[in-house]
Protein backbone atom coordinates (compact mmCIF):
# COMPACT_ATOMS: atom_id res chain seq x y z
CA UNK A 1 0.00 0.00 0.00
CA UNK A 2 1.50 3.66 -0.91
CA UNK A 3 1.58 5.84 2.00
CA UNK A 4 3.55 8.90 0.44
CA UNK A 5 3.28 10.01 -3.26
CA UNK A 6 4.41 12.58 -5.33
CA UNK A 7 3.72 13.49 -8.50
CA UNK A 8 5.25 15.59 -10.73
CA UNK A 9 6.43 18.74 -8.19
CA UNK A 10 8.73 21.57 -8.90
CA UNK A 11 9.52 24.22 -6.88
CA UNK A 12 11.85 27.66 -7.59
CA UNK A 13 13.27 30.22 -5.90
CA UNK A 14 12.50 33.58 -7.85
CA UNK A 15 14.81 32.31 -11.43
CA UNK A 16 16.56 29.72 -9.13
CA UNK A 17 14.95 25.82 -10.07
CA UNK A 18 15.37 24.15 -7.05
CA UNK A 19 13.62 21.23 -8.22
CA UNK A 20 12.14 19.58 -11.79
CA UNK A 21 9.19 17.77 -12.53
CA UNK A 22 10.05 14.95 -9.77
CA UNK A 23 8.00 12.22 -8.95
CA UNK A 24 7.94 9.32 -5.94
CA UNK A 25 5.96 6.48 -4.69
CA UNK A 26 6.88 5.06 -1.06
CA UNK A 27 5.15 2.04 0.19
CA UNK A 28 4.22 1.59 3.86
CA UNK A 29 7.29 0.36 5.82
CA UNK A 30 9.63 1.04 2.45
CA UNK A 31 12.98 2.35 2.53
CA UNK A 32 13.79 4.76 -0.80
CA UNK A 33 16.42 6.67 -0.52
CA UNK A 34 17.37 10.02 -2.43
CA UNK A 35 20.96 10.72 -3.28
CA UNK A 36 22.70 13.69 -5.94
CA UNK A 37 24.93 16.61 -5.43
CA UNK A 38 24.91 19.61 -3.84
CA UNK A 39 22.35 21.47 -5.13
CA UNK A 40 20.33 19.13 -6.80
CA UNK A 41 16.90 19.80 -4.97
CA UNK A 42 17.30 17.07 -2.21
CA UNK A 43 16.60 19.41 0.89
CA UNK A 44 13.54 20.92 -1.10
CA UNK A 45 12.48 17.84 -1.86
CA UNK A 46 12.22 16.93 1.81
CA UNK A 47 10.60 19.95 2.64
CA UNK A 48 7.80 19.20 0.30
CA UNK A 49 7.43 16.09 1.20
CA UNK A 50 6.82 17.16 4.67
CA UNK A 51 4.37 19.68 4.03
CA UNK A 52 6.51 22.57 4.89
CA UNK A 53 6.41 24.00 1.62
CA UNK A 54 4.06 23.97 -1.35
CA UNK A 55 5.31 22.68 -4.42
CA UNK A 56 5.07 25.19 -7.41
CA UNK A 57 3.05 22.75 -9.82
CA UNK A 58 2.50 19.00 -8.80
CA UNK A 59 1.25 17.37 -5.88
CA UNK A 60 2.08 15.19 -2.76
CA UNK A 61 -0.15 12.66 -1.45
CA UNK A 62 -0.05 10.80 2.21
CA UNK A 63 -1.93 8.34 2.56
CA UNK A 64 -4.44 8.77 -0.64
CA UNK A 65 -5.04 12.51 0.32
CA UNK A 66 -3.39 15.59 -0.97
CA UNK A 67 -0.82 17.38 1.26
CA UNK A 68 -1.30 21.01 1.97
CA UNK A 69 0.13 21.51 4.88
CA UNK A 70 2.36 19.63 7.61
CA UNK A 71 0.59 16.56 9.05
CA UNK A 72 1.78 14.37 12.32
CA UNK A 73 1.74 11.14 10.21
CA UNK A 74 4.62 12.37 8.40
CA UNK A 75 8.35 13.56 10.54
CA UNK A 76 11.51 15.33 9.53
CA UNK A 77 14.71 14.72 10.35
CA UNK A 78 17.37 17.00 9.30
CA UNK A 79 21.04 17.74 9.03
CA UNK A 80 21.62 19.83 12.14
CA UNK A 81 19.23 18.54 15.11
CA UNK A 82 20.87 20.94 17.47
CA UNK A 83 19.31 23.88 15.63
CA UNK A 84 16.05 22.44 15.35
CA UNK A 85 15.48 22.77 18.76
CA UNK A 86 14.65 25.92 20.85
CA UNK A 87 17.93 26.83 22.43
CA UNK A 88 16.87 28.83 26.01
CA UNK A 89 14.22 25.31 26.69
CA UNK A 90 15.84 21.91 28.21
CA UNK A 91 15.32 19.17 26.08
CA UNK A 92 12.79 18.04 28.52
CA UNK A 93 10.73 21.03 27.86
CA UNK A 94 11.12 20.84 24.26
CA UNK A 95 9.94 17.23 24.17
CA UNK A 96 6.76 17.73 26.71
CA UNK A 97 5.66 20.33 24.82
CA UNK A 98 5.36 17.91 21.66
CA UNK A 99 4.03 15.13 23.73
CA UNK A 100 1.22 17.94 24.94
CA UNK A 101 0.41 18.86 21.37
CA UNK A 102 -0.69 14.96 21.01
CA UNK A 103 -2.73 14.67 23.85
CA UNK A 104 -0.63 12.47 26.16
CA UNK A 105 -1.46 13.97 29.98
CA UNK A 106 1.40 15.97 31.19
CA UNK A 107 1.75 13.54 34.52
CA UNK A 108 2.84 11.09 32.16
CA UNK A 109 5.15 12.82 29.98
CA UNK A 110 8.46 11.43 32.82
CA UNK A 111 7.53 7.93 31.83
CA UNK A 112 7.12 8.14 28.17
CA UNK A 113 10.40 10.06 27.47
CA UNK A 114 12.41 7.53 29.47
CA UNK A 115 10.51 4.75 27.34
CA UNK A 116 12.14 6.50 24.32
CA UNK A 117 15.01 7.66 25.72
CA UNK A 118 16.32 3.82 26.65
CA UNK A 119 14.75 2.66 22.95
CA UNK A 120 17.31 5.66 21.31
CA UNK A 121 20.44 5.03 23.68
CA UNK A 122 19.96 7.97 25.52
CA UNK A 123 21.11 8.79 28.78
CA UNK A 124 18.19 10.74 31.00
CA UNK A 125 20.32 13.28 32.83
CA UNK A 126 20.05 14.63 28.69
CA UNK A 127 16.59 15.94 29.01
CA UNK A 128 18.01 18.35 31.77
CA UNK A 129 20.07 19.87 29.07
CA UNK A 130 20.08 22.49 26.66
CA UNK A 131 20.65 22.15 23.31
CA UNK A 132 24.02 23.41 22.91
CA UNK A 133 25.19 21.00 25.72
CA UNK A 134 25.09 18.04 24.24
CA UNK A 135 27.34 15.83 21.44
CA UNK A 136 25.77 15.84 17.67
CA UNK A 137 25.19 12.04 18.32
CA UNK A 138 23.23 12.86 21.18
CA UNK A 139 21.10 15.57 19.54
CA UNK A 140 20.12 13.20 16.25
CA UNK A 141 19.05 10.73 18.31
CA UNK A 142 17.16 13.41 20.55
CA UNK A 143 15.88 14.11 17.19
CA UNK A 144 14.78 11.03 16.28
CA UNK A 145 12.66 10.77 19.61
CA UNK A 146 10.73 13.84 18.87
CA UNK A 147 9.84 12.97 15.93
CA UNK A 148 9.05 8.99 17.12
CA UNK A 149 6.96 10.24 20.23
CA UNK A 150 4.07 11.16 18.02
CA UNK A 151 4.25 7.71 16.26
CA UNK A 152 4.12 8.81 12.50
CA UNK A 153 3.71 6.67 9.50
CA UNK A 154 6.70 8.12 7.18
CA UNK A 155 10.05 9.99 8.42
CA UNK A 156 11.79 11.81 6.18
CA UNK A 157 15.51 11.85 6.77
CA UNK A 158 17.54 14.99 5.34
CA UNK A 159 21.18 13.93 5.31
CA UNK A 160 21.03 12.57 8.86
CA UNK A 161 24.42 11.57 9.72
CA UNK A 162 26.53 13.71 7.22
CA UNK A 163 27.91 15.51 10.29
CA UNK A 164 28.95 12.89 12.63
CA UNK A 165 31.44 11.05 12.32
CA UNK A 166 32.05 7.92 11.31
CA UNK A 167 32.00 5.67 14.14
CA UNK A 168 28.42 7.83 15.57
CA UNK A 169 27.17 7.18 12.00
CA UNK A 170 27.16 4.01 12.03
CA UNK A 171 25.23 3.84 15.28
CA UNK A 172 22.31 6.40 14.24
CA UNK A 173 22.08 4.20 11.05
CA UNK A 174 21.76 1.05 13.34
CA UNK A 175 19.36 2.76 15.23
CA UNK A 176 17.06 3.94 12.47
CA UNK A 177 16.70 0.69 11.36
CA UNK A 178 15.48 -1.06 14.49
CA UNK A 179 12.97 1.55 14.96
CA UNK A 180 11.70 1.16 11.40
CA UNK A 181 11.38 -2.60 11.82
CA UNK A 182 10.07 -2.16 15.32
CA UNK A 183 7.16 0.73 14.37
CA UNK A 184 6.86 -0.37 10.68
CA UNK A 185 7.58 3.30 9.41
CA UNK A 186 8.20 3.82 6.06
CA UNK A 187 11.43 6.11 5.31
CA UNK A 188 12.60 8.74 2.64
CA UNK A 189 16.44 8.59 3.57
CA UNK A 190 17.95 11.64 1.78
CA UNK A 191 21.61 11.07 1.56
CA UNK A 192 24.98 12.26 -0.65
CA UNK A 193 26.85 9.32 0.06
CA UNK A 194 26.18 6.44 -1.72
CA UNK A 195 27.23 3.85 0.59
CA UNK A 196 24.87 5.08 3.24
CA UNK A 197 22.13 5.27 1.04
CA UNK A 198 22.78 1.56 -0.47
CA UNK A 199 22.73 0.67 3.06
CA UNK A 200 19.35 1.87 4.19
CA UNK A 201 17.53 2.14 1.54
CA UNK A 202 15.25 -0.66 -0.49
CA UNK A 203 15.63 1.33 -3.91
CA UNK A 204 17.46 4.52 -4.51
CA UNK A 205 16.58 7.24 -6.76
CA UNK A 206 18.72 9.76 -8.34
CA UNK A 207 18.25 13.30 -8.28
Amino acid sequence: MLILEAEHISRSYGKTVALMDFSLQVAAGETVGLTGLSGSGKSTCARILAGLERPDTGVVRYAGKELTRPNPGIQIIFQDPAGSFNPVRTIYQSLSSVLTLTGVPRSDHPAVLLDHFQRAGLQTEILSRYPDQISGGQAQRVAIVRGMIVQPKVMILDEPTSALDVSVQAQILHLLKHIQKEHDMAYVFISHDPSVVAFMADRVIGL
